[in-house]
């Protein structure tokens, strides 16, 4: 009976909302992590602090992307747990970039709250952290 629980639970995180979250998360991994590696391969003493926080970026959104199709209670945690510390580093590299501009010669995915990606980087997290506990409250 509980795998058969964990199983439900895993399929509810990708259904619906779940799998566009899934997308979403996916295409910005990829956007992220090709943009980190080409930035630090090329041109990393430009703008490393940029840089370096493009890679963390690409890593949480790669994590996320995992644990979502993972699925499970402990996946659902963990996505839980990054996607509210995902919210904390793009607000703080948000407001960071807003404040002291000249401490990013370059822009990095978080940058202005995501301008640069039409906000997702800001409304990704919120979607996801109120997908998730929606799924935890459903899954009982």
């Amino acid at each position: 009976m509980t795998v058969t629980r964990e199983k439900q639970t895993r399929t509810r995180l990708v259904q619906g909302p779940g799998m566009l979250l899934v997308w979403l998360y996916g295409v910005m991994s990829v956007g992220a992590v090709s943009r980190s590696i080409y930035q630090i391969a090329t041109e990393f003493d430009r703008a490393p602090l940029a840089y370096a926080l493009s890679a963390v970026a690409a890593a949480v959104y790669a994590f996320i992307t995992y644990t979502l199709v993972r699925g499970g209670n402990t996946a659902r945690r963990a996505a839980l747990v990054c996607c509210a510390a995902e919210l904390v580093g793009v607000l703080t590299v948000g407001t960071w970039t807003l404040l002291d501009p000249s401490a990013f010669p370059d822009a990095t995915v978080w940058s202005d709250y995501g301008y640069g990606y039409i906000f997702i980087p800001v409304l990704l997290p919120v979607t996801g952290i109120w997908w998730l506990r929606r799924a935890r409250a459903e899954a009982g």
